[in-house]
């Protein structure tokens, strides 16, 4: 079982790979950050874009997490241009087989705005066949939707 952890944090080792330690606790994964890749945002046109490498690994893992911090009320930018990008370049179901998980931290977040991502993500999971396993918000519900990987 392949897993990847995508990281959209621009902390590599802060509280949202911190989260990602917990829920896939003794679990063998790679983690991909999105700062690391050039990615640009939705109509852009870059031919250094790394957008594709991202998807590729996306395709090639059992398990796909996705985390990001909450800004301004919201998924990260790194995370709200992957997942504007795929539109157009990935087809419904193609990435079917799949489940994500989805871990979403941040200060003093609202129940609005952890709905709000938690629906962002089914619904991408959804429309490209994933199946979508949960999220966490924090440790202990990271732990216990770990008990399902």
């Amino acid at each position: 079982m392949s897993i990847l952890f995508v990281n959209g944090s621009p902390n590599k080792n802060g509280n949202t790979a911190a989260l990602a330690e917990v829920l896939l606790k003794g679990r063998e994964y790679t983690t991909l950050n999105l700062t690391d890749y050039r990615i640009g945002s939705y109509g852009q046109k870059d031919p250094d874009d790394q957008l594709d490498d991202v998807i590729e690994k996306m395709k090639q893992a059992d398990i796909i997490v996705i985390g990001s911090p909450l800004y301004w009320h919201n998924i990260c930018g790194a995370v709200r241009n992957v997942l504007d990008r795929f539109y157009g370049l990935v087809q419904e179901g193609e990435l079917s087989g799949r489940t994500l998980y989805f871990l979403f931290q941040g200060a003093a977040p609202e129940k609005w705005m952890l709905e709000a991502g938690d629906y962002t993500m089914k619904r991408f999971a959804g429309l490209y066949g994933m199946k979508y396993a949960g999220e966490a918000t924090s440790s202990a519900e990271a732990e216990e939707l770990g008990k399902g990987i």
